[in-house]
């Protein structure tokens, strides 16, 4: 480590998830051990499971609170105190055979990890600073899964041997993992950045204010909601297995061979994350998410429909583990991201809400699920979710989305770039470009992947449908009346509002990008802007501005779309976006494989100064100027195919 060193937090860490798991583990298979019916087992399986996130829910604005009152290693600190009292609550119960002080103590211990969970993983950031984040939530998630299954492993062998043991070893362990994260917790050091914020500790009115503060930031509510559901997920999974395991109909397994089943998810989740945590610093794992959660549903679908024996059944369910670490790394990191100063505490408050609503609402579905439709039902569940949540994030977080279309179009377009230019932290950009064929702004927008371009887009595809506008609002496309239609004083001040839109994006340091000519080629390679006069009116207000200097005006010239379903060759009108949607998926999946790549070429340049000096003419030289631009070297030597 560089500075500071995370291994004190991580090892705070594992020792509170250590307790945790061992504690809801031995008190899950005491309490069903106490129950004859299979289907009560079920049901007080998941209140137990739902003792120890309730907590979560209640007091996630009082954990926030707290951080603008106490320094985070305090709060961590004291909550490792409390935890003592909890333990003797806890052995109390288990040695007079009580279910409600031992649940009563599950609660407890859920009351504690929440009041200091906001503190510890928002010390991420205070140790290592912003370089470090993926690596210290990867190894930090790592640490947690790694307490998840040795306290797991440890719940389940107790379990079977805590009646018969002389010494009590459950004693022992309680104890002593309370008392060995109490130690490590003095040993964390860090740079703190003080949150001065207090917000309204009322559950209720706290999720309302942090969903809208959330909302400020695009896409940070799909980031918190997704990973809510891996949660919700990953609860019903643990319990799920820990009564499928043991069941005579399931796998009928012992408590401790139960507990080795799930050592195959702990280790597979913690390789995920820790892998995935270094892998995160160098490719963007969050474009993938598509990918590792599809993964996630094929694999459970494997254990729902395939009668594996235990030992196949744990291999595919660390496959199944390794897939979802990283599946949630890159979303965990996001947070820290996207969220800067005091704020994030908030956010990560806002998140153990959230995510602990899923976990309890979890315990109700895996109870009435399994009740209704047997102990594997829970399987099948999962995958389904998997299946749709993953497409649902995709469409709704913008870097994710343009990543996922970037995959997909260069499987069936070869695009070769010159003269893209990496962003600067101090430029604007407004991107020019000509309009071959109507598939040229999805690639024009995911050859500018890393660089967020805000467009202005036909009224008409934002309802087409229901996955074109989810992906428009995304982008943050602006709607545009056809101005055909609206050739009157209508048309004019329609246009006059587009203009003020772009000029006011600019001005606030966004990116812009439209066309120009507002309309498909209706000839190979050749575009006329006609007496279009919005980009002339734009680069006009820039040229004369000034203070704009910032501003850099991209033109891009594409090649080769001529002739392909998108484009208007052979028809008198633009293709219909709908059937041409499906059209294209059809021959996505069905003939792109087998031919070559259409081979697209886009020149970029920055014609910031030509512009200007344009603009100082009239309207109709500036267009036919920038019309001989796009048309420049029109020699159709491009194959077709």
């Amino acid at each position: 480590m560089k500075d500071k060193s995370f291994i004190p937090l991580y090892v705070t860490n594992f020792f509170g998830t250590l307790n945790d798991n061992f504690l809801k583990t031995l008190a899950s298979f005491t309490v069903i051990g106490w129950i004859a019916d299979e289907r009560v087992k079920s049901i007080a399986m998941g209140v137990t499971a739902g003792a120890l996130v309730l907590p979560y829910i209640l007091c996630s604005p009082l954990a926030d609170r707290m951080t603008a009152v106490w320094a985070k290693r305090r709060i961590v600190r004291l909550a490792k105190w409390a935890e003592l009292p909890i333990m003797a609550v806890a052995i109390a119960g288990f040695a007079l055979h009580s279910p409600w002080f031992v649940i009563g103590s599950v609660l407890l211990m859920g009351l504690q990890s929440s009041l200091y969970s906001p503190a510890k993983y928002a010390l991420i950031r205070d140790i290592g600073g912003e370089g470090r984040i993926s690596t210290g939530m990867g190894g930090m998630e790592g640490v947690s899964f790694l307490g998840v299954l040795m306290g797991t492993v440890a719940g389940a062998v107790v379990a079977d041997y805590a009646g018969a043991a002389a010494h009590h070893p459950e004693k022992i362990c309680l104890v002593g993992f309370a008392v060995l994260g109490l130690v490590a917790s003095y040993t964390i050091t860090a740079k703190e950045e003080r949150n001065r914020a207090l917000h309204a500790i009322n559950p209720i009115r706290y999720i309302r204010r942090a969903y809208r503060m959330a909302g400020r930031y695009d896409g940070l509510n799909a980031v918190i909601f997704t990973l809510s559901v891996f949660w919700w997920g990953a609860a019903m999974l643990q319990m799920g297995l820990l009564v499928y395991g043991k069941a005579e109909n399931g796998l009928n397994l012992s408590a401790t061979e139960t507990g080795a089943l799930l050592c195959a998810a702990a280790v597979g989740i913690v390789a995920g994350q820790v892998i995935a945590g270094f892998v995160d610093r160098r490719r963007f794992l969050l474009g993938a998410s598509l990918l590792t959660g599809w993964i996630a549903a094929g694999l459970l679908l494997v254990l729902f429909f395939v009668p594996l024996p235990p030992v196949a059944f744990g291999v595919v369910l660390g496959l199944l583990a390794f897939d979802l670490g990283f599946f949630k790394l890159p979303l965990d990191a996001e947070i820290q991201k996207v969220v800067k100063g005091p704020r994030l505490n908030t956010m990560l408050a806002y998140f153990n809400q959230v995510s602990f609503l899923f976990m309890l609402a979890a315990s109700g579905c895996y109870a009435l699920v399994s009740w209704a439709f047997g102990l594997k039902a829970f399987l099948l569940l999962f995958a389904v979710v998997m299946l749709i949540v993953p497409f649902l994030f995709v469409a709704n977080y913008r870097s994710a989305l343009l990543c996922t279309g970037r995959w997909l179009f260069l499987r069936r377009y070869r695009v070769e770039v010159d003269g893209l230019p990496e962003a600067a932290q101090d430029a604007t950009y407004l991107v020019l470009p000509n309009h071959p064929a109507m598939v040229d702004p999805m690639l024009v927008t995911v050859v500018f992947w890393k660089t967020p371009l805000r467009g202005l887009c036909d009224e008409k595809f934002f309802h087409a449908g229901v996955v074109a506008p989810a992906v428009l609002r995304t982008l943050g496309a602006v709607p545009v009346p056809d101005l055909r239609k609206n050739r009157t004083a209508k048309g004019a001040s329609i246009a006059r509002g587009l203009g003020d839109i772009v000029k006011n994006t600019l001005a606030e340091g966004g990116n812009m990008i439209f066309y120009p000519s507002g309309h498909l080629q209706t000839e190979p390679d050749r575009d006329d802007i006609g007496t279009r006069q919005l980009a002339y009116n734009i680069c006009k207000d820039l040229s004369e501005a000034g203070h704009r200097a910032r501003i850099r005006i991209l033109g891009v010239r594409t090649r080769g779309l001529w002739g392909s379903i998108w484009s208007r060759a052979g028809r008198s009108d633009s293709p219909a976006f709908v059937p041409t949607f499906v059209k294209s998926v059809f021959l996505w999946f069905f003939w792109s494989p087998f031919v070559p790549r259409r081979r697209v070429t886009m020149h970029v340049e920055d014609i910031t100064d030509r512009v200007k000096e344009w603009s100082r003419g009239t309207r109709l030289e500036f267009n036919r100027k920038l019309s001989d631009w796009y048309n420049e070297g029109n020699v159709d030597i491009l194959p077709r195919r």
